[in-house]
């Protein structure tokens, strides 16, 4: 059987993770075995980061709606139920995107989910 020699295939795995730790600090960019550990730590933290970035955008979406439709006399809780009861299918982050920048049509929507609890 011949003799199988890695020099090219080893060489382009380093070279692949040395490109991945561009803008690291210190050794972690250039030398490979602090380059390897650190990688390993950095797409961790990315993986887990990027679904806690969505609990975070939709923490922040619910309290901006809060503060919005309480200017209106009406908390949160209640404004979700009744878009949901009027069948209203807007999600949190058009509402909070209305409720900032175009207040009118949020004040409408208001009236819209107060008018079911005169009912």
């Amino acid at each position: 059987m011949a003799r199988v020699k890695r020099g090219k295939t080893a060489r382009q795995r380093r070279k692949s993770t040395l490109k991945h730790t561009k803008g690291f600090l210190w050794g972690r960019k250039s030398k490979y075995r602090l380059a390897k550990e650190a990688l390993i730590h950095a797409w961790t933290n990315m993986f887990r980061d990027r679904k806690k970035k969505k609990r975070d955008f939709r923490q922040l979406w619910q309290t901006q709606i809060n503060a919005a439709s309480r200017m209106q006399d009406i908390p949160y809780n209640k404004l979700i139920h009744g878009l949901k009861e009027k069948k209203i299918d807007l999600d949190r982050k058009v509402l909070s995107n209305i409720a900032q920048n175009h207040p009118k049509i949020f004040e409408k929507i208001v009236e819209e989910i107060k008018e079911i609890k005169k009912k």
